[in-house]
């Protein structure tokens, strides 16, 4: 019988999957397609990219993963910390940090930064020179979340591998 906690947990292995596999899939093909482009291009391409990407599908994962694996995590918090609870509340360190937190403090003020940059005045050599500022940092900062991700996904697959907390209810007695 699937109880709320692991129907919670099954929610947010799935949306844990979908984001890494977001973060995974730039690197392997985003990354390197776009480093093959002209400066202008290449920093046109970032700005409507980065503005296509906030809608409500994105953050269904990437949100709902920060939010459900908190939650996942003390859904299986019980008098017995067992492996499932302290792989959970690892993943949920590995994701917080190393894919929202990353995220939330190195990508998107580098984002805004992007955004507020004015393509069309921009002389060769500013184009060049925001790229520089931009793509090496902004790579590197996917490249941690992407690996947080699925470190933390990994650990997910190991609690949902590993059994449940044993209930603490009496014995039945059959007389």
């Amino acid at each position: 019988m699937h109880t709320i906690s692991h129907i919670v947990l099954i929610i947010t292995a799935t949306t844990t999957a979908l984001i890494s596999g977001l973060f995974y899939a730039w690197s392997c093909s985003v990354v390197p397609g776009l480093a093959r482009v002209s400066d202008s291009t290449y920093l046109e391409a970032m700005q409507q990219i980065n503005r296509a990407i906030l809608n409500p599908v994105f953050f269904m994962s990437f949100m709902g993963t920060a939010f459900l694996l908190p939650l996942s995590t003390w859904l299986h918090y019980g008098p017995e910390l067992n492996a499932r609870f302290w792989l959970l509340l690892l993943a949920s360190v590995v994701y917080l940090a190393g894919t929202f937190g990353v995220t939330m403090f190195g990508n998107v003020p580098l984002n805004n930064a992007l955004d507020a940059f004015n393509l069309s005045a921009a002389s060769v050599q500013e184009l060049a020179t925001q790229r520089a500022r931009f793509e090496v940092p902004w790579n590197n900062l996917n490249i941690i979340r992407t690996v947080a991700g699925v470190i933390a996904l990994v650990l997910i697959v190991l609690a949902c591998l590993s059994p449940a907390a044993e209930t603490t209810r009496p014995p039945v007695v059959y007389r």
